[in-house]
């Protein structure tokens, strides 16, 4: 057997779970999945994603078609999500396995697939979860968000951007009961204000967008 089947059967065997998805994609894959299972497993810490295996145990390779030029999909990956991706094609008797790897993310930064970081939930793809997400940002050493900002007051704060804020974070939490927060205590329970100080997750937590009116001095 030579290495590469070796390594396949190894792979057959292990476990389905942070380095390891599996999928049939017989005869096509969507890129879009991909692109997002991609995404996922870097942000969980770096792994695999193969075609041409069943995901029930016992696994079985039935081959993939899915894909024909390899090279051409691992340089759109890259593109997309920022990140090397690497691939091998494995030729077992059973039909051709097509596997892309990914490494971990980037110190300190979540890696985006379609303007969103991925994560696996079972059998699912899900939006990233705050905890990880706190995870990754927390790697890079000091999270600055959760410092106060100096001589900033509640005034400063734009209230457009502070009902963008509430509106993304209701689509994302599907929590309608937020509408009824009123603007202050929406900002203290995203944590945008701790102890009576503004954060500066006032602005990271709606995606960049400032919620200051003006830049705040800072001594």
């Amino acid at each position: 057997m030579t290495d590469a089947l070796e390594r396949l059967q190894s792979w057959l065997d292990t476990k389905e779970g942070e380095n390891f998805e599996f999928k049939e994609a017989k005869n096509s894959y969507n890129f879009s999945d991909l692109l997002k299972y991609c995404s996922a497993l870097s942000n969980e810490g770096g792994g695999r994603i193969l075609l041409g295996i069943t995901n029930k145990r016992p696994r079985r390779v039935v081959g993939s078609q899915a894909f024909s030029q390899p090279e051409d999909t691992r340089r759109s990956l890259m593109e997309k999500l920022r990140i090397n991706v690497d691939f091998e094609v494995i030729r077992h008797p059973n039909g051709r396995v097509l596997a892309f790897s990914t490494p971990s993310h980037p110190i300190g930064l979540p890696v985006q697939a379609e303007g969103i970081a991925w994560m696996r939930s079972g059998d699912m793809l899900v939006p990233l979860s705050e905890e990880r997400r706190r995870e990754i940002y927390e790697e890079a050493g000091h999270d600055f968000s959760a410092d106060i900002c100096p001589n900033a007051a509640f005034s400063d704060l734009n209230p457009q951007n502070i009902e963008i804020f509430r509106r993304r974070w209701i689509a994302k939490s599907a929590n309608p009961s937020l509408n009824g927060l009123m603007p202050e205590q929406l900002l203290r329970d995203a944590e945008a204000i701790i102890d009576g100080g503004i954060t500066y997750v006032s602005w990271k937590r709606s995606r960049r967008k400032r919620m200051f009116r003006s830049q705040p001095r800072i001594s």
